[in-house]
């Protein structure tokens, strides 16, 4: 008896579940250390009603292969227990081209997530940033939002980032590569904190575009996914938005923002209820969808009226949409907004400011920023700009840390010291000369570093150093002599740049490392590993978006089909 019991219970400690999205949906038991990727893929056709095939696996944003090692366990592949799997249906290979495109098109999307993962990472954990991106979480009203820990942040980041990029890919038809991303996106969503996730409506409305992905690419079998999808959507918006839409109008200021998403939940309904032969359910869906199409239509004559004041088509649309197509409160709205756009830029200005300049102060041992709020504080008490960003970064932004060392008058002079050595670094950089390198050609140390701390070219700075010789003749002999005599010198003279007995042995190690990381974090050590086509691709379709785009529908594809399904549905009536 006990030899039977341990028996059963090592059977079920290898067993795993795996949860299984796309053509088929549900939770799927595997041992991990036995099944190969041939043994789920069977099993997931089988239970999809499709062949072998045909199917194509995807696991954290990439598609799952073999390499040809038929032999290579699940466990081997990296899944593990309650790894999601999102299965889809790959068309038919088209002599020789299919294999070649698929790859390409796995490669992109993983490069993809990739770029995401690195733009919510860089923007959300206190990492320096990129100048030229303003990458922030926002309400619908454009505040800033403070999402939760740091790694609900970065998670929910990256989501909406991955969410804005499957969106583009539905505006360009691309369906089944958004079905992927917005997979990726929701796996993101997933990792924030529940409680957070249930204050906000971006994860019911995802699971509304991924339905909307299946039914415009008419796939059947996705058919149970999409009816658990569309109820967990509709429990979501109600958490979100509150009962009968009392907390959204809360947000919104009495506005309507949210009834085109509606629209298309009561399509998607009334599709599957269609199709599960529950035609009442499908009928009063469609209906209601249909209802909501006509309160959405804006008559010619007023978008006209609100567009002759000097708004763009589109934000009439919006704003007539939000109001009820009432012209005052539209008007005002757009008003409102256009200054609400010109903050916008403003900040973003002065943050890509704040980028340029934390960037000049380089980052702290565990690769962050220096933090602003933090420098602001230091320099209203009177501290130099300069001392006290860098008494931050060596404290990792830590307030009292970098007090300590700027009220400790020995380690205060120090850190002075190396600034000073640091900007004249930087000026020898910038010019292309050193103080060595002028020592070396017969000018006094002092003089050499006047003048190079005046600024100026190379050439403006040695005919400085002339005119000063010629003006004082006694000193041109010796500094010809020196000339001669420092020749040999000029290795010796560089590796110290100016710092001598001020700095102790630790000081010269973290000058040497922060000038190299000052000159190649941002560039050489960051932007080397960068995507740069993908990132700025996201980003750019990130500014195309505010917090009331998600709303923005066409409706034209919704009301073909509201009509499509009615028709079938009274043509099943008649032939009862």
């Amino acid at each position: 008896m006990r030899l039977l019991e341990n028996l059963v219970a090592q059977i079920n400690s290898s067993m795993a579940k795996l949860k299984v999205a796309g053509t088929w949906g549900g939770i799927l038991e595997v041992e991990l250390e036995n099944w190969t990727l041939n043994m789920l893929r069977d099993e997931v056709a089988k239970r999809s009603g499709l062949d072998p095939e045909s199917i194509k696996l995807i696991f954290a944003g990439k598609i799952l292969k073999d390499d040809g090692d038929a032999t290579l366990t699940l466990s081997q592949l990296g899944i593990k227990e309650n790894s999601k799997i999102l299965s889809s249906r790959q068309a038919a290979p088209e002599e020789g081209k299919s294999i070649m495109a698929e790859e390409e098109r796995a490669r992109r999307l993983s490069r993809v997530k990739a770029a995401a993962t690195a733009l919510s990472k860089r923007h959300a954990d206190g990492s320096l940033p990129i100048q030229d991106y303003n990458i922030e979480l926002e309400d619908q009203g454009g505040h800033k939002v403070q999402f939760g820990t740091e790694t609900d942040q970065s998670a929910a980041m990256m989501g909406l980032m991955l969410h804005t990029k499957a969106k583009s890919l539905i505006e360009i038809e691309m369906y089944s590569d958004a079905v992927e991303v917005l997979a990726m996106a929701e796996e993101s969503f997933l990792l924030c904190d529940p409680k957070i996730l249930e204050l906000v409506d971006n994860l019911p409305m995802m699971e509304i575009d991924i339905v909307w992905c299946y039914f415009l690419l008419r796939d059947i079998k996705c058919l149970s996914d999409a009816g658990v999808r569309l109820v967990r959507a509709r429990k979501g918006l109600e958490r979100a938005h509150g009962k009968d839409l009392s907390r959204v109008r809360l947000l919104q200021a009495g506005q309507s923002p949210e009834m085109a998403i509606y629209l298309r939940l009561e399509l998607l309904e009334g599709v599957v209820a269609y199709h599960t032969g529950q035609n009442d359910k499908a009928l009063n869906a469609l209906k209601s969808a249909h209802a909501k199409f006509l309160q959405l239509q804006i008559p010619d004559e007023t978008l006209s009226l609100v567009m002759g004041m000097g708004f763009q088509e589109k934000d009439a649309k919006r704003a007539l949409r939000l109001n009820n197509q009432d012209i005052a409160s539209s008007v005002d709205f757009l008003i409102e907004e256009r200054a609400k756009k010109a903050q916008k830029r403003e900040q973003d200005l002065q943050r890509q400011s704040e980028i340029l300049e934390q960037k000049k102060y380089g980052v702290t041992p565990m690769k962050k920023a220096v933090d602003m709020q933090m420098l602001e504080r230091l320099v209203s008490i009177g501290y130099a700009r300069e001392l006290a960003a860098e008494s931050l970064r060596r404290n990792e932004n830590d307030i009292q840390k970098a007090l300590d060392i700027l009220t400790d008058p020995k380690v205060n002079s120090t850190i002075q010291a190396y600034i000073e050595s640091r900007k004249r670094k930087r000026q020898e950089q910038l010019v292309g000369i050193s103080v060595a390198e002028l020592v070396s050609m017969g000018f006094e140390r002092g003089k050499a570093t006047s003048a190079l701390e005046a600024g100026g070219s190379r050439e403006d700075i040695i005919q400085r150093l002339l005119s000063a010789s010629v003006a004082n003749p006694g000193t041109t002999t010796t500094s010809v002599i020196n000339a001669t005599s420092s020749t040999n010198n000029v290795g010796a003279e560089s590796s110290g740049f100016g710092g001598g007995a001020e700095q102790d042995s630790e000081m010269k190690d973290e000058t040497t490392d922060d000038i190299a990381n000052r000159a190649s974090t941002s560039s050489d050590g960051m932007e080397e590993e960068r995507d740069s086509e993908i990132e700025d691709e996201i980003a750019d379709e990130i500014a195309r978006v505010d917090a009331l785009s998600a709303y923005d529908i066409n409706l034209d594809k919704e009301i073909e089909a509201i009509n499509e399904y009615l028709a079938m549905l009274d043509a099943s009536q008649e032939s009862c």
